[in-house]
């Protein structure tokens, strides 16, 4: 019966050096590429636009420790922390064994947003003027990463046996799955984008920042709940609950601050209007 589902048989590389060599191009670090490229053409867009109001030198720096500290560092940490905790404390070296997989988009916007708080401060600017400028070139990367999850086989849906089912022969068995990669690929990347994006410019005219980031900390957060619904759990965590998993339970405390976050941004305006 498995013979009418797309196999997922993808190889991990645009360009190998050297058939079972290991070395070569990867989709996943093109897709980080890619996103990385997309934020340096961004953040300058939005300084050309009058969004930002930094100099183009001063972008190209905090793209850099964006890039660097946010986004790979964080992102890797928080793999680390937030999906295999056990095995770093028992192994803490294998933090730097990045080759081998392992990123956390959780952990990259942790990352990234200490990465912004640092950067306000020393440019002297507002955080959240930062924050909404970066929230906008944010899910074009996610979205590619996912894609590129969805090209090496890897981070699957749940069993299904609809008519779009993939097989992934790497989750160990052929059972037909939910391409959950590409449903989180549609959502974290388009859909995501278009709402911030809606939401940037309908902000625009009173000038007052925040709305973009807080809607992007919040909405990720709700999309990230709902696509996990249909993605199988990490297998060295499992569901929490009976079928709650650890993406679920982080992304709702996105939610949560994001909620949080703005109640105050609210009061912090209502006050300087009365004033």
């Amino acid at each position: 019966m498995f013979l009418s589902y797309y196999v997922d048989r993808f190889s991990p590389f645009l360009i190998e050096f050297g058939r079972g060599s290991g070395v070569g191009i990867r989709y996943y670090g093109l897709a980080y590429l890619l996103g990385f490229v997309f934020l340096f053409w961004f953040l300058h867009r939005q300084i050309a636009l009058g969004w930002l109001r930094i100099s183009h030198e001063e972008a190209d720096k905090v793209l850099l420790r964006i890039a660097l500290l946010g986004v790979i560092v964080g992102g890797r940490l928080g793999y680390c922390l937030f999906y295999d905790f056990a095995a770093t404390v028992h192994r803490p070296w294998t933090i730097f064994l990045v080759w081998q997989g392992g990123m956390a988009s959780h952990g990259g916007i942790l990352g990234v947003i200490a990465v912004m708080l640092w950067e306000a401060r020393r440019l002297k600017i507002p955080f959240y003027h930062l924050a909404d400028a970066a929230a906008l070139c944010t899910p074009l990367g996610l979205g590619l990463g996912r894609i590129a999850n969805f090209i090496n086989g890897e981070l699957w849906g749940r069993p299904f046996t609809g008519p779009w089912a993939v097989i992934f022969p790497k989750s160990g068995d052929l059972l037909p799955r939910h391409p959950s990669q590409l449903y989180e690929a549609a959502l974290e990347g388009a859909v995501l984008f278009g709402l911030i994006l809606w939401v940037r410019f309908r902000t625009l005219r009173d000038g007052r920042d925040g709305a973009t980031a807080l809607t992007f900390l919040g909405a990720y957060g709700v999309l990230r709940i709902a696509g996990e619904c249909f993605r199988e759990p990490d297998v060295q965590i499992g569901y929490y609950f009976g079928g709650v998993t650890q993406g679920q339970i982080l992304s709702a405390g996105m939610v949560v601050a994001a909620l949080v976050l703005e109640s105050l941004r609210r009061r912090t305006l209502a006050s300087s209007v009365r004033r």
